[in-house]
């Protein structure tokens, strides 16, 4: 796993969300953007997770933040994740793995002592440049816009 870091420039991106529109990196040229990485939809930390940013969405916009969810899901389990719980931003279904591979998320982990390969809950934060300011490995689920608001 090669991770993407505090001052990285982020190579430019394209993958569909999940309704099947193009996103790219440079669409958010100028703003602040927010790319959170999570395993998988509908499951109970990645709900969590994207709920809680859900919530703030609003305060998280007032301090100029953009925000993109990101899993290796299908454009139909995205659809039906963002339709459940109403997100007001996209997620990207990248089942090609274009942007976990250019972020560097994906790799070794273990899970009730099994290891395999898989997404890296990550979240990124980039300047309206494309150069990362933030990187957040411990993400907590349950208060994850607290951790980019402070």
């Amino acid at each position: 796993m090669n991770m993407l870091k505090v001052g990285d420039k982020v190579p430019e991106f394209s993958s569909k969300d999940q309704s099947g529109n193009t996103i790219n990196l440079s669409d958010y040229k100028g703003k602040k953007l927010v790319i959170f990485f999570y395993p998988r939809a509908n499951t109970p930390g990645c709900t969590a997770e994207a709920c809680n940013l859900r919530d703030n969405y609003k305060l998280l916009q007032e301090q100029g933040y953009e925000i993109i969810g990101v899993s290796e899901d299908s454009q139909k389990k995205q659809t039906n994740f963002r339709d459940k719980y109403a997100f007001q931003y996209p997620l990207l279904a990248d089942e090609d793995h274009t942007v976990i591979e250019t972020f560097g998320v994906w790799g070794p982990k273990k899970f009730m002592g099994r290891e395999y390969d898989g997404l890296h809950r990550t979240t990124f934060v980039i300047d309206g440049e494309g150069v990362i300011e933030k990187v957040i490995e411990k993400v907590k689920t349950k208060d994850h816009a607290a951790q980019l608001l402070n």
